[in-house]
């Protein structure tokens, strides 16, 4: 990075954005290993911490495409870490809900996540760490209402 323009290397933006390209990167090496989609972990932590939820719900409240989540709730429902059933109040719909297994599964994912973190952010001391990720919450906050 130290060859990038000095216009570059002192835009926040530029280096938000390369710093988003590292761990996209470290995240995607770590879930191809466990076998994982980065969705997979996005749909069942929203599952655990919302409980049962439509596929239009769980799109909105992680941000991926409604045909992703189509696909990644199949893929979870195949490996038995989800389960589909009728919502009671709409019958034209389904609600996901986490089993025992997706929640074991969801425990690994988040080992994994947390391994790739510390990899991102290696050299922070952990204040710096819980510094930045407040920082970063409030501009995805403020951009995101």
């Amino acid at each position: 990075m130290t060859t990038a323009p000095v216009r570059l290397r002192t835009k926040a933006s530029w280096l938000v954005n390369q710093a988003a390209t590292v761990a996209h990167r470290l995240a995607m090496d770590e879930f191809a290993k466990s076998g994982s989609r980065r969705y997979h972990y996005g749909i069942l932590a929203a599952i655990d911490e919302n409980g049962p939820s439509s596929q239009a719900a769980l799109s909105r409240c992680t941000g991926i495409d409604r045909s992703d989540v189509v696909a990644v709730i199949n893929e979870l429902a195949a490996a038995g870490h989800v389960d589909r059933a009728p919502d009671p109040a709409d019958a034209r719909r389904n609600l996901i809900s986490l089993t025992d297994p997706g929640t074991q599964r969801l425990d690994q994912l988040e080992d994994l996540i947390r391994d790739t973190q510390d990899a991102l952010l290696a050299p922070l001391n952990p204040a710096e760490r819980e510094q930045l990720t407040r920082l970063l919450a409030r501009v995805v906050e403020h951009h995101n209402g």
